[in-house]
């Protein structure tokens, strides 16, 4: 999908002043530039336009309230200059896994007073000698390079952050779903007794997911454990296994990827 077939649909009916995150991940840019993003989306904040073949962001249009820019996984290997014209308020800027070989390349950002992180990771110039000494006095205003600041402290994941505030969000409705579960699954005082055995016999329904569990027929159902259907699977589980179980505690119905194996009648 090329970039500009790929902002339309990211509008979502939307006018490009009301957007403030723009996520173009992936699309196919035009001869390395970017496409069909204009002024008007005045209110952007936060850009991504990972793995889109750019080799130059000068196209790149005014974004004055622009303040995170993902370039990584692209081509670019100078022109950063447009940056401090176009992105005069940005703080977050990530251009790993492009073109940079050298500090020279990177000089301009020092026009970007206003700019806090700086990531540069499987760039070429990561392998100069007293590389971070170096950015750290080429860019006094950075105070993240690569993840962490001058002191080797990791900077804070916000992206982190929002995750474990919707793990919150999603325990707080799990508590209330528990209550039915211990209505709808009587028992749970032998649970501690039987535990033992539950633990013997997980690693023959790990091994036979088709199977049965006690003497229930199973089925298996995979669902992106962020979303509150996955809660309500979990405690449907709970509750017809006699297993308390969470999005924290799942064992052996934890696949990689955030993607979880459930089994339930």
């Amino acid at each position: 999908m090329d970039m500009k077939k790929r902002i339309h649909l990211e509008l979502r009916n939307r006018t490009p002043s009301d957007v403030k995150e723009l996520v173009l991940d992936n699309c196919r840019s035009n001869e390395g530039k970017i496409e069909g993003l204009t002024d008007e989306f005045e209110e952007l904040e936060f850009l991504s336009t990972i793995n889109v073949g750019l080799t130059t962001v000068a196209h790149l249009p005014k974004l004055n309230k622009l303040k995170k820019l993902e370039l990584s996984d692209n081509r670019i290997s100078g022109g950063l200059e447009v940056l401090a014209d176009k992105c005069p308020n940005l703080t977050h800027l990530n251009l790993s896994g492009n073109k940079i070989k050298d500090l020279s390349t990177i000089g301009p950002l020092k026009e970007l007073g206003t700019l806090k992180s700086l990531d540069l990771f499987n760039c070429e110039v990561t392998n100069l000698n007293e590389y971070r000494d170096n950015v750290f006095k080429l860019l006094p205003q950075l105070t993240y390079l690569d993840g962490y600041d001058k002191d080797d402290k990791e900077a804070p994941d916000s992206d982190a952050e929002v995750y474990a505030e919707g793990l919150d969000d999603d325990e707080d409705d799990e508590d209330d779903e528990e209550d039915y579960d211990e209505d709808a699954a009587p028992g749970d005082e032998e649970e501690e007794e039987g535990e033992e055995d539950e633990e013997e016999n997980e690693e023959e329904e790990e091994e036979d997911l088709s199977g049965e569990v006690g003497r229930e027929k199973i089925r298996v159902v995979l669902c992106n454990r962020e979303t509150m259907n996955c809660n309500k699977i979990l405690n449907m589980y709970a509750a017809l296994s006699k297993r308390k179980t969470n999005l924290r505690s799942v064992k052996f119905l934890e696949f990689e990827h955030d993607f979880v194996c459930i089994n339930f009648p």
